[in-house]
C-alpha cells in the first residue's frame, strides 16, 4: 500500500473514472494471488503459485521482453498488465523513436490497483499516450483502436494469457476483425471511390427530392419484422413466405429481391446500399412491385428510378453527400458494416420492430452453397458456362476465392465461412450487445453462430395471428404523414434554397483547395529542385508557405470532401527518390498537394456535371 496514495493522485488527474473500475472487489481471484520480493528486490506477482514476471530481476525482464517489440507506426497493445513491468517498459521513448500510444489490455481490474499499491508507477500513468481497457467484455478492446490509423502491435503478459486464454482470445479476434474491416475499407475505397463521387454527382437533387427515413422510426413498432437477406437457406423458408408476410413487417436487402418477386411477396421496403451497376442489376424489370426502397445517396443512379412505390434516402455515409445533407436536411443514420444485411437490420431496427426474423443470414456455405437458387450470380454462371468451365467450377472457384474455413453453425454443427463474411459476423455481434432491443432470431439454422442472435422456429412465428391489414394501415399511415409534410409548399422552397447555397458553397471550397494546393505544390516542386542551392532564409521561406498552404486548407469547410479519394500517405512515399531530409520532405509535400488537387477537382466537376431527373 506504500506506493497507493501518490499513485492515485495521478491516476485521478489522468484516468478519472478508472480508481472505480479497480476498486470493485474479485475475492476470488484475489485469494489466488499473492506478491512476494525477487532477488533484485522488486516485488514480483504470484497467481496460483506461478510466477507472473522474473522471480529474480522483474524490471530487467521487461526491458529484454520491450526491445523485440516491432517497430511501427500504431499503437502497442498490452495483453494482460500484471505489475506493470511490461508495460512501463514499453511506453518509454526510444532516442530517435517517437513514443507509440499504449493500450493496457487487461481483464482483472484489481490487478492494476495491487500494482499501484505495490509500485511506483506515478510518472507512467502521467506519461501521455495512455489507455485502459479493463474487466467487462474483451471486445470493448476495438473502441480504443478504432481512434488509430495504424494497426497496432500485440504485445504479451504470456502467463496471464494463458491464465485466461478465451478473454484474451476474444480481445485479440476482436482486434483482428477490426483490423481485417479497415482493410476492407481502404481496399473498397481504393476500388470504389471514384464510381461513389460520380454517383453522389447524378444523385445530388435526390438529397433535396427525397425525404429521408428518420421520420419513419417506430412505425412498426407494433409489429415482428421478417429480415429476408440472401443467403443460401433462402429456398427453405420459400414456401412459407405467404404466411410470413402475413404476420411481418417485410425488408429485404435488394440481393434477395428477385427471390421474393420470383414467388409473387412483395417487400414493404427493399434496402440497397452497394454503389456498383451489378448491384443495381438485382432490381431490373421490378414491373412496379419493389415496395418502398431505402438508398443510400450513392447508389448506382439508375437504383433511384426502378419503379418502386416510393423512395427513402437514409444518411450519406461519405462527406461528399454529408456536406449537402447537412445544410439541407438530416435523412437518418444507418450503420453500415460492409454488406447491405447489416443496413438493413439497422433499418428494421429504426422501424421499432420489436423482434426480428431474419431469413437467408447464413455469412457462410451451408451445404456448400453460395446463394439462393434461380439468384443473378447463379443465372450468370449458366449464362458464361462452358465445356471447359461449368457453372460448378465457377461456383466452386467463388467459394474458394474467400480462404474459406469451418466455423461454429447455429445449430451446433459447423459451416465453412470466409474472412470477409465472418467479418459481418462481428459487426452483428457489436450490434447485438450495443441494442438489448429487438430482440433477433435466426431462421437459418446451418447458418454461422453469432452472440446475440438466437435460433428462431418459424413454427412458433407462424402460430400467431395473422395481421396484414394493421401492418398495411400503420405503414401507410406514418408514410403518408411523411409525404405530407415532406411535400408541404413552403418546406419545399426553404430546403430548394438551403440545396442551392449548399452547392455553390461545395463548388466554392473544393475550387480553393484545388488552386491552393496547386500552387503549394509548385512551391514544394521548385523547392525541390533547388534545395541544394536554397540558402536557410529562402529554405525557412518555402517551409513557412506550405505550411501557410496547410492551414488554409486545414480551415476549409470542404477539407473532407476534398481527402475523401486522398490516395494513403504510404503510397505516396513509395516513390520518393529523395534522400536528404530536406528534399525528401519537399517531394513528399509536392506528391501530396498534388494529389489532393486532383482529389478536390474530381469532385468538383463530378458535382458539375449534368444529372438525370429522378422521374
Amino acid at each position: 500500500m506504500k506506493h497507493w496514495e501518490k499513485n492515485r493522485a495521478v491516476l485521478e488527474k489522468n484516468f478519472p473514472g478508472l480508481e472505480k473500475i479497480i476498486a470493485r472487489p474479485e475475492d476470488d481471484f484475489e485469494s489466488r494471488c499473492s506478491v512476494e520480493a525477487s532477488a533484485s528486490g522488486s516485488p514480483t506477482l504470484r497467481i496460483d503459485g506461478l510466477y507472473v514476471h522474473s522471480k529474480h530481476d522483474p524490471e530487467r525482464e521487461a526491458l529484454r521482453l520491450a526491445a523485440s517489440i516491432p517497430e511501427g507506426e500504431g499503437p502497442l497493445v498490452l495483453l494482460g498488465f500484471g505489475l506493470g513491468y511490461l508495460a512501463e517498459a514499453a511506453s518509454r521513448r526510444e532516442p530517435g523513436r517517437d513514443k507509440r500510444p499504449l493500450v493496457v489490455v487487461e481483464k482483472h481490474p484489481s490487478l492494476i490497483r495491487r500494482a499501484l499499491e505495490e509500485r511506483d508507477l506515478g510518472n507512467f500513468l502521467a506519461s501521455g499516450d495512455l489507455i485502459f481497457v479493463t474487466g467487462g467484455a474483451a471486445e470493448g478492446i476495438t473502441g480504443p483502436l478504432e481512434l488509430f490509423e495504424f494497426p497496432p502491435a500485440f504485445i504479451k503478459t504470456r502467463s496471464l494469457v494463458a491464465l485466461d486464454e478465451d478473454w484474451y482470445g476474444q480481445a485479440e479476434s476482436a482486434a483482428s476483425a477490426l483490423l481485417r474491416r479497415g482493410e476492407i475499407n481502404r481496399a473498397t475505397l481504393k476500388k470504389f471511390g471514384r464510381r461513389w463521387v460520380r454517383n453522389l454527382g447524378k444523385n445530388r437533387e435526390a438529397i433535396r427530392d427525397l425525404p429521408g427515413i428518420a421520420a419513419l422510426a417506430g412505425a412498426g413498432r407494433d409489429f415482428p419484422a421478417l429480415l429476408v437477406a440472401a443467403g443460401p437457406s433462402l429456398d427453405r423458408i420459400a414456401p412459407l413466405l405467404p404466411a410470413l408476410k402475413e404476420r411481418c413487417v417485410l425488408i429485404a436487402v435488394d440481393t434477395a429481391l428477385r427471390f421474393l418477386l420470383s414467388y409473387n411477396i412483395e417487400p414493404d421496403f427493399t434496402v440497397t446500399v452497394d454503389p456498383q451497376y451489378w448491384n443495381d442489376r438485382h432490381l431490373d424489370r421490378l414491373g412496379g412491385r419493389g415496395g418502398n426502397l431505402v438508398a443510400e445517396s450513392a447508389v448506382y443512379p439508375r437504383s433511384l428510378r426502378q419503379g418502386f412505390r416510393r423512395a427513402f434516402l437514409c444518411s450519406s455515409l461519405f462527406p461528399l453527400g454529408r456536406f449537402i445533407e447537412d445544410r439541407v436536411e438530416t435523412k437518418g443514420s444507418l450503420g453500415a458494416g460492409g454488406s447491405v444485411a447489416t443496413s438493413a437490420w439497422d433499418f428494421t431496427r429504426l422501424l421499432g420492430c420489436g423482434e426480428i426474423w431474419i431469413a437467408g443470414l447464413d455469412l457462410g456455405f451451408p451445404g456448400l452453397k453460395t446463394h439462393f437458387r434461380g439468384a443473378l450470380f447463379e443465372e450468370w454462371a449458366l449464362y458464361g458456362a462452358g465445356r471447359f468451365c461449368p457453372a460448378e467450377t465457377r461456383s466452386m472457384l467463388s467459394l474458394l476465392d474467400g480462404r474459406p474455413f469451418p466455423a461454429p453453425a447455429m445449430d451446433g454443427g459447423t459451416i465453412l465461412t470466409d474472412k470477409r463474411l465472418s467479418l459481418y459476423g462481428t459487426w452483428f455481434e457489436r450490434q447485438f450487445s450495443r441494442y438489448k432491443e429487438p430482440k433477433n432470431y435466426s431462421l437459418s439454422p446451418q447458418g454461422l453462430r453469432i452472440q446475440g442472435l438466437a435460433a428462431g422456429d418459424e413454427a412458433e412465428l407462424l402460430r400467431r395471428p395473422p395481421q396484414r391489414a394493421a401492418i398495411n394501415t400503420a405503414l401507410d399511415s406514418a408514410i403518408s404523414a411523411l409525404e405530407e409534410n415532406f411535400a408541404d409548399r413552403e418546406r419545399a422552397e426553404k430546403r430548394n434554397g438551403l440545396y442551392r447555397k449548399a452547392l455553390e458553397e461545395l463548388l466554392a471550397e473544393l475550387e480553393r483547395i484545388t488552386a491552393l494546393s496547386r500552387e503549394a505544390a509548385r512551391i514544394a516542386r521548385e523547392g525541390c529542385g533547388n534545395a541544394s542551392l536554397l540558402g536557410e532564409a529562402q529554405k525557412e521561406a518555402v517551409l513557412n508557405r506550405l505550411e501557410e498552404a496547410n492551414r488554409l486548407i486545414s480551415e476549409s469547410r470542404g477539407k473532407d470532401v476534398a481527402g475523401f479519394l486522398f490516395p494513403p500517405i504510404e503510397d505516396l512515399e513509395k516513390n520518393l527518390t529523395s534522400r536528404t531530409p530536406l528534399r525528401r520532405h519537399l517531394e513528399l509535400s509536392w506528391r501530396f498537394y498534388e494529389a489532393l488537387a486532383e482529389a478536390a477537382d474530381y469532385s468538383r466537376t463530378r458535382m458539375l456535371a449534368q444529372n438525370p431527373p429522378l422521374s
